[in-house]
């Protein structure tokens, strides 16, 4: 049976660059894969069909000599001769990963060999208030992986030398056939290093690196809040292959403060008076990051003001302006009163009365309110 020419298998034309022949042959071969269309030996024909076709269009001799000659210039160097799949170079296997490697996540195999940037870390720092606003400076103990100084992180015992693998012969990966498919999986004697280590490293067991616990010190700069990172160059887990070292990066949360609570760069916090203050007026101490500051009370204050104090607040580690201090007035009721206290206080509530709209403006606004609602009610 004669073959068709290649070029009408792929649909393009004689001069068609290796772009089109490749989009071509993806689309006919996804169509045709025997996995689309099990027990189909129509199928399965016409996708060995274009797969010969691609590897003889995308290789530059190969083209040049069936250009020039037909298939007699290469009848027995192209994959179908071969049966397909086999271990030599331009096999089914090659084609396969060429065209679907990026498809299904492979983008081409790196070196087996080539250095390897190490992991980066992460460390989970938390931080009193004051320490982040002001900065400090602090002591970690980061576990990580480092080069083996017994052997330099090749992982040999010193006097002895890494060997080719001689499962894969050094590629890292072997191929499992089952008719004209092959598929390709790591090498299960060096896990896809390429190389076996005859005498592996007393020290490391030959993985290049041991685990370790440094002490660090980390610089805080001012004004870190939760959810910042600090970047410590080169000090994550070692490379592999002579590859660089990862990074460590230092997670600030900052911990909760019995007095102050922040907001960006702004601070709150709570501040109890008396009714007697809270009435009349009055002067009292508040604290601040900075020391006690006077806080002026003036009379009839209700709770839930807020008091601001300028430039009271944390300075961005980010630059700009420090922020303010939010005083929030909370009024306490007294308690554990002594009678004479009690008697007190009645008295007073007996000179309010009948004039609680005026001494009291949002409780009488209130139950106004709510007798115009129930009166709303009735039919």
């Amino acid at each position: 049976m004669s073959k068709r020419d290649y070029y009408e298998v792929l649909g393009v034309e004689r001069g068609a660059d290796q772009k089109d022949i490749k989009k071509a042959y993806r689309r006919l071969a996804q169509k045709f894969h025997p996995d689309r269309n099990p027990d189909d030996e129509t199928a399965a024909e016409k996708f060995r069909e274009v797969s010969e076709a691609y590897e003889v269009l995308t290789d530059s001799e190969k083209r040049a000599a069936y250009d020039q000659f037909g298939h007699a210039g290469v009848d027995g160097q192209a994959a179908g001769a071969g049966g397909f799949g086999g271990a030599g170079a331009g096999g089914f296997s090659d084609i396969f990963g060429d065209v679907f490697g990026d498809i299904f996540g492979g983008g081409g195999r790196r070196h087996p060999n080539a250095p390897q940037r190490g992991s980066d870390l992460r460390y989970n720092l938390e931080l009193d208030l004051e320490d982040a606003v002001s900065g400090t400076s602090v002591d970690i103990r980061v576990p990580r992986h480092v080069e083996c100084e017994r052997c330099d992180g090749n992982g040999a015992e010193p006097g002895s030398s890494k060997e080719t693998c001689p499962t894969c012969a050094g590629h890292g990966q072997v191929r499992m056939q089952q008719g004209f498919f092959a598929v390709q999986q790591t090498c299960p004697t060096c896990h896809g290093s390429g190389e076996h280590i005859k005498v592996p490293c007393h020290k490391c067991h030959g993985e290049g690196r041991v685990r370790e616990t440094r002490t660090l010190s980390v610089k805080i700069p001012a004004g870190v809040d939760t959810g910042d990172r600090i970047r410590l160059n080169a000090e994550g887990e070692a490379g592999i292959n002579g590859g660089p070292p990862g990074d460590l990066y230092v997670q600030v949360a900052i911990k909760p403060h019995h007095i102050f609570e922040r907001e960006g760069r702004h601070l709150q916090c709570e501040v109890p008076i008396n009714f007697v203050d809270a009435a009349l007026g009055g002067e009292l101490e508040v604290p601040t990051l900075d020391g006690r500051v006077k806080l002026k009370i003036p009379p009839e204050t209700q709770t839930g003001k807020l008091f601001r104090l300028k430039g009271k607040g944390v300075k961005p580690v980010r630059g700009g302006p420090p922020g303010d201090l939010l005083c929030r007035v909370v009024v306490e009721t007294p308690v554990k009163l002594a009678e004479e206290q009690k008697e007190l206080l009645r008295r007073f509530q007996e000179s309010l009365e009948g004039s609680h709209s005026h001494h009291s403006p949002k409780k009488t606004s209130f139950f106004d309110g709510v007798k115009r609602f129930f009166e709303d009610m009735k039919p």
